[in-house]
Formats: C-alpha cells, structure tokens, sequence
C-alpha cells in the first residue's frame, strides 16, 4: 500500500504530466516500494527545467537549483524535484563541474551509483529498469552502473555508500563492484568528513551491521577512516554482539569503550560532529562506566539523560548482553526517583551559608551540594530541611 507521501507525490507528477513534461518517481522510494520497507523521502525526476517547475508550483525551494534540483511542497510535504541530466566531471570529487539538462529519463538514469538506486517509475506504477535493478534487488546484489571505478572516481563517497546499503539491505556486493572499490578507495581520505559521518551513521543502525562491518575489514576501507586509521584495532574489537546503534554519539561511545586511550573529543573534532552528539557520547560512556562499578541503579538512571535510555540499553546489549535489556528496569527506577534535579532538594547554597556562617565562599558549596544530591537520589536520606541539616552537621564539609 502507497504511504500518503507517495499519494500527494503522484499528484506533484500528475501535475508536471498536465504540463506536458514527463516525470517519474526514482532512488531509493522505488528501491524500498519493491523491497516493501519504510519509504524515506520521495524523490522526482523531471523532463522540466527547474524554472518550469518553479512556475508550475506555487511553493517551490531552488535548494540545488544550479544542478537542476528544487524541493516543491505540496501537502505539507517536501519533494525534491530534479531535472534530468547528465553530469560533466567531478573535480571535487563530490559534485560535478557542470551538468546538461537532457529530456529523457535514461540518460538521468545512467549517472546514478547502483543499479538499485537506478530505477524510475511512473504514476501508474510502471517500472522503468533499463541496468537490472529489479534482478539486482531480487537477488540481493550492490552493483554499480556501468564502470565501478568511473562510478567511485567520481565520488568516492559511493564506496561507503556500497558498504552501507549492505549493511541496511543485507545485500552483498558484486565482484566486480569490490574490485573497483578497492581500486579507488585510497580517495576517500579527500572526502568532507560529514559526509563520511553521515554514511556511517547509517551504517551502523543497519539490521544487517555485522555484514557491513565484514567488507569494511575485507576490503581494509577502515584504513581511510578517520581515527581507525590510525587505531585500526577497533574495527578487529568490535564484538561478536555488535547490534544496530541509532545515532552517531552512540558509535563514539562504542568506539571510545573499545579504544579507551581515544579521548571522545579527538573524535568529535575528526568527524565533524555537533556539540550535541559529543554531549550524547559523553553521557553514554559515563553511564557504562558506571554500571562497570555498580550495575543499574537510581544514580544512574538520575545522571543519565532520558533520552539517552534506549541509546544505552543498545549498548548494554552489545558489551553486557547477559544483563540486556535493562531500560524497563531504568524506568521503573526513575519513576521511583525522590528528585528530579538538583532543584528539588529541600536545602540550597544560601541554607548552607546559614549553618557554617563563618565560612568564606567556595568550591566547598557545589560540593556538598553534590553529597546531598547523590544521597538523597540513593534514598540514604529523606529530601526534608530539617533532614538535610542533621546530615550535613554529621558530616561536615572540608572548607578551605
């Protein structure tokens, strides 16, 4: 059954072919519609020039606009809309120099990476398969079109991309494909290291990850990875276990656990990832070291973002199965949390001034503060003034 993108898609074509341009669904929306998973984004081809299409829709975004690329919106959704052409070199190695727009489809087909990935189809749902993609799909096969080593000269990022559609699909990749990957790889090192962190990513929640992770160490791609490269141990500790992760702070915390000496930073800086996703890996690695000493408790679960649970419990699965999956447990524990932040304890830093009067200001607050916090999260003491004051005249701060 069509998801209602590809609904509302139909009719962004319906309505190129009233304007007499010829228009078809094609990628990875096609790919997954016979491989019936979860459709992505939806992505047109077009006979039209992007100025047509601009004029034919009323909401359009010129995002590419010089390769033949806008986004239309239609029904609060987004299509990115591509004239066909044929692409002239890749100097960069990422885009190329010029492009011809051309008015049939098999020409725009013809540039694409796979053959998987190079199936168009119209609103009525008819094929157009001109290298045998549907072969290719059937019997779970990565293969280029036409040259591999033109294909990956081009862009070496399709060498990571061949990995990763293996790792997603569970398709394993033509010999002639692995070849010319070998062949070109070295280039990957020329690569924008977010675009590289952006196929990994991918690659790594795949259902099919421990396949992926075989042709990285097969074809020895791993060398042209940033850190791994130069820690090339990681790929061969990765464990038997491994399982998919969701995001790429939890790869950090996956790698940095297996590659202690690694600090989380120099890879944060390496990839080119976000402070979010280093305040993510942070947390999760905290969190398992933690449960190294003291297993799953209150302190824990306290510390450690909600958000970050599922992340977590992905990870336990991996280094601690036996003892997986802990995220119920997790929150069940939170929920029987007395505090929810520092806020909620009943005594602050002015309290403390109260009761050691003398006492100058100093780093000696934030850390008795801290006790408390610790101890009333692990129950030790009742989150209560009174309370609270009785245990901190037991156990008298070190001012200095």
């Amino acid at each position: 059954m069509l998801t209602e993108a590809f609904l509302a898609g139909k009719e962004v074509i319906d309505k190129l072919n009233s304007h007499n341009h010829q228009a078809f669904f094609v990628g990875g929306c096609v790919r997954d519609l016979l491989l019936n998973r979860e459709i992505g984004d939806i992505d047109i081809a077009t006979s039209a020039a992007p100025k047509m299409v601009q004029n034919i829709f009323d909401k359009v975004i010129p995002v590419g606009i010089e390769h033949g690329t806008v986004i239309v919106r239609h029904k609060q959704q987004s299509f990115e809309v591509t004239t066909f052409r044929v692409d002239g070199k890749y100097t960069d190695q990422r885009h190329p120099d010029e492009v011809t727009f051309v008015s049939a489809v098999d020409k725009d087909l013809e540039r694409r990476d796979f053959t998987i990935n190079a199936l168009a189809m119209d609103m009525n749902g008819k094929i157009i398969d001109l290298f045998g993609g549907k072969k290719d799909l059937q019997q779970k096969v990565i293969r280029t079109v036409g040259d591999g080593y033109e294909r990956f000269t081009e862009d070496p990022l399709r060498i990571i991309r061949a990995i990763r559609f293996s790792g997603q699909l569970g398709f394993f990749i033509d010999h002639d494909t692995l070849q010319a990957m070998e062949q070109v790889k070295k280039q990957i090192k020329n690569l924008a290291k977010e675009r590289i962190t952006q196929e990994i990513t991918k690659l790594f929640a795949g259902s099919y990850l421990n396949l992926g992770i075989d042709y990285l160490k097969r074809t020895e791609i791993y060398k042209n990875l940033p850190i791994i490269a130069q820690y090339p141990g990681i790929i061969h500790k990765l464990p038997k276990s491994l399982k998919p992760l969701y995001s790429f702070g939890e790869t950090i915390a996956l790698f940095h656990y297996i590659e202690p000496q690694v600090p989380i930073i120099n890879w944060v800086k390496a990839w080119k990832c976000s402070n979010k996703i280093k305040q993510e890996a942070i947390q999760l690695i905290d969190a398992l070291r933690y449960y190294q000493e003291h297993q799953i408790d209150k302190w824990l679960v306290y510390q450690l973002d909600s958000v970050y649970y599922s992340g977590f419990d992905r990870l336990i699965s991996i280094f601690h199965p036996e003892d997986y999956p802990i995220e119920p447990t997790m929150k069940k524990l939170v929920r029987e949390l007395p505090i929810q932040s520092k806020k909620d304890l009943a005594l602050n830093g002015n309290h403390l001034m109260e009761i050691f009067p003398e006492a100058p200001k100093g780093p000696w607050l934030k850390n008795t503060i801290n006790r408390l916090e610790k101890e009333v999260v692990l129950g030790r003491i009742i989150n209560t003034k009174y309370t609270l004051k009785e245990w901190i005249r037991c156990n008298p701060p070190e001012i200095n």
